[in-house]
């Protein structure tokens, strides 16, 4: 199958929304790859700290985009996915709070975003994929037959993200990752290289008030509509 004719579920919107939730049980669910593309962003920033290279520096992220040494492996049991770096296992690393802070810095940057463009649509093969984003719907797959954005009120994306970091044994304040949630979301938003937005046919889902299944039947339901599922 020609690859421009593989279908193509985006899944977008800020963190803390559960994309990266809802697209692994997509794409689990329909049998087909998935695309992580934050996780992309957080190794080129995870790299460039270090390498000692600026978040600034555009030429140098630029180069580093487009050279990285990444291997994904699907984790066992459906778990969650591992990500190596120049053959370490940084999965654990690229998920902090810093890392998340300094991917958003990286993907500001339009040299860093053209540099992985062709590596993000790489992903796109037989039998489908499902690619969880940013701006998987409006830039790096704008014909995606199925688009889907996620939302969320900051205070429940904060108390999510909260609760958790605090599962995992670590000291976390609440009025601190709420700030760190706006400023991100500024940034994201004003962005001039792919800003964050729901792409004109994305299909807008706030996930506020619901639980992950819930999201999950509303998604499934929705790209019924667009794409012949098995």
């Amino acid at each position: 199958m020609d690859r421009n004719n593989v279908p193509v579920v985006t899944v977008d919107g800020p963190s803390g929304v559960g994309k990266g939730t809802i697209s692994q049980l997509l794409a689990k669910r329909l049998g087909w790859h998935f695309l992580d593309s934050g996780a992309l962003y957080r190794l080129i920033a995870l790299a460039a700290r270090r390498r000692g290279v600026a978040l600034d520096d555009e030429g140098a992220l630029g180069e580093l985009a487009g050279s990285l040494d990444v291997q994904f492996e699907a984790g066992e049991c459906g778990g969650t996915a591992l990500v190596f770096l120049e053959n370490q296992d940084v999965t654990n690393d690229i998920r902090t709070e810093g890392c998340g802070s300094d991917a958003s810095m990286v993907a500001a940057l339009s040299c860093v975003r053209e540099a992985l463009l062709q590596r993000q649509r790489a992903f796109r093969q037989s039998p489908g994929l499902v690619a969880d984003g940013r701006d998987m719907g409006t830039v790096v797959f704008p014909d995606a037959p199925a688009k889907i954005f996620l939302t969320a009120s900051r205070e429940v994306r904060a108390e999510r993200r909260y609760n958790q970091l605090k599962q995992k044994g670590l000291d976390v304040n609440l009025p601190s990752l709420l700030r760190e949630i706006a400023e991100r979301d500024e940034r994201d938003s004003n962005r001039s290289a792919s800003p964050l937005r729901p792409a004109e046919d994305a299909i807008v889902i706030d996930t506020s008030e619901l639980g992950v299944q819930d999201v999950f039947e509303k998604v499934m339901s929705a790209i019924a509509d667009k794409i012949e599922i098995d």
